[in-house]
């Protein structure tokens, strides 16, 4: 455990694709953030969960049967979590390609990581996202992506490919009658809006404005309804 003023560094690994880091920290807001860093980059924190949250909510609200839940990228766990509170879902795959991060979760390093885990419901699979939907046998009435920062702040180059026409197409095969994809971004994508309208006849941009780290930003989500 390292420690650099009032960040304290909880957690550190070395993965195929870089460093992922959990820090500890004070905000103005909170007595104790845990921030999760992949190779530097912020990705996301406990202090600012809202569209994570509002990622899994908007595409509860649009499917009458959400019984199976893919979610692309566990990251801190509050999509998850989200998608488990709502009494109709009854299975839930998580796909998480850092199998340090499912283990901090498991393990409590993320105080609130066990508890989700444990619910019956969920299966971790780790995995490329991109692999586990090329590969996958079965269909879903949800698809919930948050596996990069979005198609202009990319962490990962290879991650390009989720906000492209094949992979999006792929995606809608794998969907039930009246289920949705929606995919998490860090910033406007009218690139990935494009694409999205080629694979889906209907598809809507949301902006959520948010307070990271003690300034305002505006994150966006993108809903396609099958």
């Amino acid at each position: 455990m390292r420690s650099e003023g009032d960040i304290v560094e909880i957690a550190r690994a070395e993965t195929p694709r870089g460093e992922v880091v959990l820090r500890r920290h004070r905000s103005a807001l909170a007595a104790d953030v845990i921030e999760l860093r992949v190779n530097g980059v912020f990705v996301m924190d406990t202090q600012e969960t809202g569209t994570e949250i509002e990622l899994a909510a908007a595409a509860l609200d649009v499917v009458p049967r959400p019984r199976d839940v893919v979610v692309g990228g566990l990251g801190l766990g509050f999509t998850t979590r989200r998608v488990l509170a709502d009494p109709r879902v009854e299975r839930v795959m998580v796909v998480e390609i850092e199998e340090v991060l499912v283990g901090w979760m498991r393990d409590g390093t993320v105080p609130h990581g066990p508890a989700i885990l444990a619910d019956q419901r969920v299966r971790i699979v780790n995995a490329d996202i991109l692999m586990a939907i090329a590969e996958a046998r079965s269909t879903y009435d949800l698809i919930l992506l948050d596996v990069d920062n979005g198609p202009g702040y990319l962490v990962h180059e290879d991650n390009v490919r989720v906000y492209e026409e094949p992979f999006l197409a792929r995606c809608r095969d794998l969907l039930n009658p009246e289920g949705a994809l929606v995919i998490w971004s860090a910033a406007a994508a009218p690139e990935l809006h494009s694409a999205m309208r080629a694979v889906f006849d209907e598809v809507d941009e949301q902006p959520h404005d948010v307070l990271l780290q003690d300034r305002p930003e505006t994150y966006y989500l993108y809903v396609a309804r099958r």
